[in-house]
């Protein structure tokens, strides 16, 4: 097995918004704002070469969308998904999957691009098989008036128009053991209902890609739960859960969010569950 970052483009996001009843005086410590009170962010994909699968993990932003609607999110750097998997020698049409964490745009937009006349919409891995479960495709598909903005239909109906849309299931208890791609997945649902954590068996580690379940390094508090969330409440313990496992275990965090840290471990103190060591992709993964 080998696993790759892909970078596919950074943004900026109200840091207000990002760390909810966390005050200003506490968050900025870890993740500092501009003059607009704006945060850098990530949407650093990952993918995962298993035998004859190709498996890439989130797609980011994508690039279909207005000027306008990106002049909102302030994107930044010159990373797409495209050059980063050209950088590491593959083509988009080389991903026999797509594993989408949950359906908000910043997660998936880029598994959706324009047909060549701009017409109309295409998977943009034409050879890929595209996972969601049921429960979210449901709660995206049907979307509630708080989360309907990041619900975008032109990132999600074409999935399913394309005949390559499958569904993991969705387990009894938290953990989906050993999923048809070959990892585990753990289930949360604070975020948005059944978000999927893939929990990837590498070189003896154990790699999570923790999408936004802990977004950034600055998250680690239980308390610093991000205002997007749908169940505040939820999250406090589905990561108390998760990060009590991460530091039993060892686990390796894959931040998808986190502009300036890839991966870092974490350990049990008198706080709770802290920052332990922060590597480079690099570092754990060559």
């Amino acid at each position: 097995m080998n696993l790759y970052p892909i970078n596919s483009g950074n943004f900026k996001l109200d840091g207000g918004a990002m760390f909810g009843v966390v005050p200003k005086s506490m968050w900025q410590i870890t993740n500092p704002a501009d003059a607009n009170n704006m945060i850098d962010l990530a949407t650093r994909c990952l993918l995962v070469e298993d035998g004859n699968k190709l498996i890439l993990i989130d797609t980011g932003m994508g690039n279909k969308q207005s000027d306008k609607f990106f002049g909102y999110y302030y994107l930044w750097g010159n990373d797409t998904l495209e050059k980063s998997l050209k950088h590491h020698g593959f083509h988009p049409d080389d991903i026999t999957d797509v594993f989408m964490t949950h359906l908000h745009f910043d997660h998936c937009g880029g598994s959706i691009q324009w047909n060549h006349d701009k017409t109309g919409y295409e998977p943009a891995f034409k050879n890929a098989q595209f996972w969601s479960n049921k429960d979210h495709w449901l709660w995206a598909t049907q979307p509630n008036k708080r989360e309907k903005a990041s619900f975008l239909k032109e990132n999600i109906l074409p999935l399913e128009e394309s005949g390559q849309l499958k569904f993991m299931p969705v387990p009894s208890g938290d953990t989906l053991k050993q999923s048809e791609l070959g990892f585990d997945v753990f289930f949360a649902n604070g975020h948005t209902d059944k978000q999927m954590i893939p929990m990837i068996q590498y070189k003896n580690r154990t790699i999570c890609f923790v999408a936004d379940l802990l977004p950034t390094v600055g998250h680690l508090p239980l308390a610093f739960v991000m205002g997007y969330d749908t169940r505040p409440l939820l999250t406090l313990d589905e990561k108390e859960t998760f990060l009590k496992m991460a530091a039993d275990n060892e686990y390796y965090l894959f931040l998808e969010h986190d502009a300036h840290n890839e991966i870092i471990t974490v350990q049990h103190t008198e706080k709770g569950v802290r920052l332990k060591n922060i590597y480079t992709t690099s570092e754990i993964f060559n």
